[in-house]
């Protein structure tokens, strides 16, 4: 079972050719981003890309209208933006929190029908704010739709459970069964992300979170398939910073590096 890591684009600000030698250059096999609308644009970053060898995970987040008719509108539009750049796979931050479930359920059936026509798979980000928010609302939405597979962010779960989700197994354990790629990113308790997983004041955080890629990892290897991991610790405001000056405490790249190679010495070696 090959196991596959993504650098994201978020927060990145140097020019992209600089950044894809960065992400080729530390070990990664891809980068997970957006896609300009504007197809000069697009197809300048397809061909560097191609230029370093790096496969490209296509990113939605654009979840930003209430109205859910418009929100699907939208969000078809995006997609097959993202289908027409030929991604390994699409990451999708899919619906609203206040959507209910037949709204969002209509944009899960138009991914699985846009994944279908075009055989690239679209996973569902466990993401605050989005249809899979929250532990016991997944839960729900994964016994009404066998077929949804995901993107495991659990970090925004600890979150908005403020827990390391002791009293959410049930739910978790299902999740694990229905995830193909996953956000390595640790959170906790009172934020989806915390300063520095290699500091000693967040080694249980990072131990619940290893816990869980672990049990993702061991249902890949029995059944097969690409496991795809994207290390996203993020800029600040997601990166803890100092008070008026914004500097973060700690370094996004390194810290990103640093999950990559800790978790292929965890499961390639």
């Amino acid at each position: 079972m090959p196991i596959k890591f993504y650098a994201p684009l978020w927060g990145n600000v140097l020019p992209f050719a600089a950044f894809c030698e960065n992400v080729k250059e530390a070990g990664y096999d891809g980068i997970e981003m957006e896609l300009p609308q504007e197809k000069p644009e697009k197809d300048k970053v397809l061909d560097i890309l191609k230029d370093h060898q790096l496969e490209l995970i296509g990113q939605y987040y654009q979840s930003f209208e209430a109205d859910p008719l418009e929100n699907l509108q939208n969000y078809e539009r995006y997609l097959r933006h993202l289908i027409a750049a030929d991604p390994v796979l699409i990451n999708s931050q899919t619906g609203k929190d206040f959507f209910d479930f037949e709204a969002n359920a209509r944009h899960f059936e138009l991914a699985a029908e846009l994944s279908a026509q075009s055989g690239i798979p679209i996973t569902h980000e466990t993401h605050r704010g989005k249809c899979l928010y929250a532990a016991p609302i997944a839960q729900m939405y994964f016994q009404r739709l066998p077929e949804l597979r995901i993107c495991l962010d659990i970090s925004h779960w600890c979150n908005v459970h403020e827990s390391l989700l002791e009293d959410q197994r049930e739910a978790v354990e299902l999740a694990i069964t229905r995830t193909d790629h996953i956000h390595s990113r640790v959170g906790h308790p009172e934020g989806p992300q915390v300063s520095d997983p290699r500091a000693p004041e967040w080694s249980v955080a990072l131990q619940a979170h290893l816990e869980w890629w672990d049990r993702v990892v061991q249902r890949h290897r029995k059944k097969g398939g690409t496991l795809r991991i994207t290390t996203e610790f993020g800029p600040f405001p997601y990166m803890p910073a100092l008070a008026y000056t914004q500097m973060p405490v700690a370094n996004q790249w390194d810290i990103n590096v640093y999950m990559m190679n800790l978790l292929k010495q965890r499961y390639l070696i």
